[in-house]
């Protein structure tokens, strides 16, 4: 497995998290690992529903207190 991207969120509200995420899964290629640090509440049914939209694989989200970590693996857009 490839070292993941990092892409922090934190201070974020929705949908914004979601709307950068976006942006990178345009930037990289399918098969790219992602891991994405929110403190969005609403960011782990979001980040949820947002890979089953776009078939990206939610590896694991773990959230510690206020705070959400999500790795995901990308899916072609196209797929």
């Amino acid at each position: 497995m490839s070292v993941p991207i990092e892409l922090c969120c934190i201070g974020m509200k929705c949908p914004r998290p979601i709307i950068e995420i976006a942006k990178a899964a345009r930037r990289y290629p399918p098969g790219t690992i992602l891991r994405v640090t929110s403190n969005d509440l609403a960011f782990g049914s979001d980040v949820r529903a947002w890979c089953e939209t776009t078939k990206g694989i939610l590896l694991e989200l773990l959230q510690e207190q206020n705070f959400f970590t999500a790795t995901i693996q990308l899916a072609g857009l196209g797929d």
